[in-house]
């Protein structure tokens, strides 16, 4: 299903296949630990909200950081830093009693979340360079199974233990136990740019209006995803669930997203990004009006949308690697516009649920879902204008 041209790119392959899974593991927690969280520091709903909004400025700012680092030192160390600050960051946040701890301490982990998410994509581009679009798709399933595991980890540890706190410490484990093996192998580097502009035309587009378009598309699909692995454990709650059915939402979101992206490795060879972004769409609306109108279980909407949101971040990578010169801080654009999608609306989200009860929530998707539709076709028709331009 993957192929690796030596033995070396094999195995930093799956040391970054290793990585994302610890990521993504990091990435899972605030959901389920939303409550425990807004307990353990006596806040409610609409002021623990406040940690999506620390967590998406850290990833902003780590997102910038990392583009400029990573164009100019080595790779791995950058990570290596980055990996140190997220295991410090996950040891203490479960320790803190006070919101405004808390706040500094998701600030911390959204930026080393993003600044190892933002660097591991841009090295796995130059590690295969154009053929790096399976490999995208197989580093983001990585990604959302290890989110997909921390539901798990903590239903085990409050079982076990009767805490939450366990669940971070195992997540830090698991992001430390993975620095050591990336230690061990070179960094790849970015690859040399064609100085011919005409060759370099007729292969990748420099146009800022192109990027500004891919910029805002994962900007909205990222507000998706966050606010529907954040908020589906309360929105289940909310709908009369008990805790433990709500909190197994989250993990059947997570489950149907990290399938639907193991099968589009296959499928992104037969199928062209457009097909896939089109279907990820269609899906992502029609289960956000089954929710909405009652047509489906939530267990089985969280599924559907999970499978709608789940090659639709990996597919449009790819895209935009096809379609522009991807430099370090090209990858911390788009990762600074991706941190913005998950500053404004996963934040507006719990106010909303406080005030619109709620079948607020489906309504919410369903227009996110509406505006990257808009998106898309503006995304397609800037495309065929840089590619009829270049035809004349």
């Amino acid at each position: 299903m993957l192929h690796f041209p030596s033995t070396y790119h094999r195995r930093l392959t799956w040391t970054y296949f290793g990585l994302f899974i610890a990521i993504g593991m990091t990435g899972g927690l605030l959901g389920p630990a939303l409550p425990h969280l807004a307990a353990a520091s006596g806040s409610s709903m609409s002021q623990i909200a406040v940690l999506f909004t620390a967590r998406a400025v850290g990833n902003m700012s780590g997102a910038i950081v990392t583009g400029l680092l990573m164009d100019r030192f080595n790779g791995h160390r950058v990570l290596l830093m980055m990996g140190g600050l997220a295991v410090a960051g996950l040891a203490l946040a479960p320790l803190s009693p006070l919101l405004v701890l808390l706040t500094l301490l998701f600030m911390l982990l959204g930026f080393a979340e993003v600044s190892l998410n933002a660097g591991g994509n841009t090295l796995l581009l130059w590690l295969h360079r154009d053929a790096a679009g399976p490999n995208v798709s197989a580093l983001h399933f990585c990604f959302s199974f290890g989110n997909m595991l921390t539901p798990l980890i903590m239903i085990a540890a409050l079982s076990l233990t009767g805490q939450f706190h366990l669940t971070f410490w195992i997540v830090a484990l698991s992001v430390a136990a993975m620095l050591w093996p990336l230690s061990r192998f070179a960094s790849p580097t970015m690859p040399t740019v064609d100085p011919d502009p005409a060759t370099l035309a007729a292969l990748k587009h420099r146009d800022p209006l192109l990027l500004g378009l891919f910029m805002l598309l994962f900007s909205i699909y990222v507000s998706i995803e966050i606010t529907f692995a954040g908020w589906v454990t309360a929105y289940g709650a909310l709908s009369g669930l008990t805790t433990e059915q709500a909190a197994l939402l989250a993990t059947l979101f997570w489950l149907a997203l990290s399938a639907g992206r193991l099968l589009a490795i296959p499928l992104l060879r037969v199928c062209s990004p457009w097909q896939v972004l089109a279907s990820c769409l269609a899906l992502g609306l029609g289960a956000s009006a089954g929710l909405h109108f009652n047509w489906l279980p939530l267990s089985l909407g969280a599924l559907l949308f999970g499978l709608s949101a789940s090659a639709f971040f990996p597919t449009l990578f790819a895209l935009c690697n096809q379609a522009i010169v991807m430099r370090g801080r090209t990858t911390g654009a788009i990762f600074t516009a991706a941190g913005s999608g998950a500053l404004i609306i996963p934040s507006l989200t719990g106010p909303l649920l406080d005030i619109a009860g709620a079948r607020a929530f489906p309504m919410l998707l369903a227009a996110l879902w509406l505006l990257i539709a808009l998106g898309l076709c503006m995304l397609a028709f800037r495309l065929h204008q840089l590619t009829t331009r270049q035809g004349l």
